[in-house]
């Protein structure tokens, strides 16, 4: 019998989980204006999940991370994106 070991980013997302990850990608696109219905919106969100699935747990931690991340896909006149 093969027996199949899930990931943790295999593991789907509870609603406590999304709530989490809502409320971090609320507060950040308050904070830097993003349209929920923008390129940088979808990046930022998929950060965000990426990074939970990945461990990161606390909202601050989480939130942090994606700040420093913001840098490496912004396209309207920021810091050059990393190659």
């Amino acid at each position: 019998m093969v027996q199949t070991i899930l990931s943790r980013s295999q593991v789907p997302l509870d609603s406590r989980d999304l709530e989490t990850c809502q409320h971090v990608f609320d507060k950040l696109s308050a904070d830097y204006a993003v349209a929920r219905d923008s390129d940088e919106a979808e990046r930022m969100a998929s950060i965000i999940i990426e990074l939970y699935r990945q461990g990161v747990r606390d909202p601050n931690h989480l939130q942090s991370m994606v700040q420093a991340a913001r840098g490496l896909f912004e396209t309207d006149g920021g810091p050059p994106v990393a190659q």
